[in-house]
């Protein structure tokens, strides 16, 4: 699109007025008068800057969201613009305000954080995609194609496929492509199985319990699988309460000993 149709004047006539107010808000002191200027030169600018931000709709963002933005570059510009410089306004405001733009698609829409580096092999990696399988037809384009034409290596084309699944997330109340039944992710996500911990510490105190006496065995299986009292199994095996006390004690920190060395 031509720069004199982005352009918030009508026509080229206008063109010095522009520059004159520029150069009058340069001048004007820090005040009401100065302020009431530079909302003026604002508003006369800000139909160029919704124009730039047309360029931006359909990709997710609401419209008034991206005039939004598009204002604030406008204001940007509009605050260190030069007119000493020789340069038309808009051909400073133009990029000024595209970069706003650029940079909130950057940095405020993506689901899941993503470097920017990545971001950029990203954009690169889908543009590459794009133009090679209007070259090839129903061609999918390899990593090793996609490297070739963009100059990347391997590596950095895979890291920017798989930030293409980074720029937006998946509700888990979403039904999956592919299944039928009102099933959400969420219903089809396993769960953490508290009993795994369980399985560890016995697979891990079994080498130990191997290594003791059978009599020490026997007490406790008596007492944590059993669950007789310390008294009711001195009195099946002929010792005393005490006694099995001790040998509980006893064995307990030989397992703790030998299953975590570094324990004190």
């Amino acid at each position: 699109m031509p720069t004199s149709q982005l352009s918030g004047t009508d026509s080229d006539e206008d063109s010095p007025s522009a520059d004159q107010a520029f150069r009058e808000l340069r001048a004007l002191p820090p005040g009401p008068e100065r302020r009431a200027c530079r909302t003026r030169t604002i508003d006369r600018w800000l139909p160029m800057a919704y124009r730039l931000a047309t360029r931006f709709r359909n990709r997710g963002e609401p419209m008034d969201d991206l005039r939004q933005v598009a204002a604030m570059g406008l204001v940007k510009a509009v605050d260190r613009f030069d007119p000493v410089h020789g340069k038309a306004f808009e051909v400073y405001a133009i990029p000024t305000v595209t970069g706003e733009l650029k940079r909130h698609f950057r940095d405020h829409t993506w689901d899941v954080h993503v470097p920017r580096r990545v971001q950029d092999l990203r954009n690169q990696v889908r543009l590459s995609q794009r133009d090679l399988s209007q070259r090839s037809g129903a061609h999918v384009p390899t990593p090793a194609d996609v490297a070739a034409d963009t100059g990347l290596s391997v590596e950095d084309v895979n890291l920017g496929m798989q930030a293409m699944g980074s720029y937006s997330a998946i509700s888990l109340d979403a039904e999956p492509a592919g299944f039928d039944g009102g099933t959400s992710l969420a219903d089809r996500l396993g769960s953490r199985d508290r009993a795994l911990e369980t399985v560890l510490e016995r697979e891990s105190v079994k080498p130990g319990l191997r290594e003791l006496p059978e009599r020490e065995r026997t007490i406790l299986y008596l007492r944590y699988f059993r669950d007789m009292s310390q008294a009711s199994i001195g009195q099946r095996l002929g010792i005393s309460q005490m006694h099995v006390s001790r040998l509980l004690r006893q064995s307990c920190e030989r397992l703790r000993t030998d299953t975590l060395p570094t324990a004190a």
